[in-house]
């Protein structure tokens, strides 16, 4: 069993069966036995990016979420707090989030972000 995290990114390539998404992250994502999360910091990015034209998707992630079989991870204090002290390695707020996140619940985060494989914590590239 695994614990996955999917980026903001993952989660929409998923939705929308992206070829991005390679077929490894694939089956992973589809078998039953992997817990998979989903960040309240995801529909967050989301509903922004929707409000702000930068992104058409579906406005309803709560129930898409659910409807997946996936479990909603919310946004706690100490996911905050660490998320605050993390190195400026990596400017993006969501991101950062779910890199605390991950380290905070011991997740491994399915990303296609290069850029946060310089924190450290556990990394599935999702384009494999």
């Amino acid at each position: 069993m695994q614990r996955l995290l999917l980026d903001t990114h993952v989660l929409l390539w998923w939705l929308a069966d992206a070829p991005q998404l390679g077929p490894r992250c694939k089956e992973l994502i589809t078998d039953r036995r992997n817990l998979i999360f989903v960040s309240a910091a995801t529909t967050w990015e989301i509903s922004i990016k929707i409000a702000l034209n930068k992104l058409i998707a579906p406005e309803d992630m709560d129930s898409i979420v659910e409807d997946e079989g996936f479990d909603k991870l919310p946004i706690t204090l100490y996911h905050g707090q660490l998320a605050g002290t993390l190195p400026p390695l990596h400017r993006d707020p969501f991101d950062r989030m779910l890199i605390a996140q991950a380290q905070a619940e011991g997740l491994t985060l399915m990303t296609g972000d290069d850029h946060i494989a310089q924190y450290k914590l556990r990394i599935r590239d999702a384009r494999k």
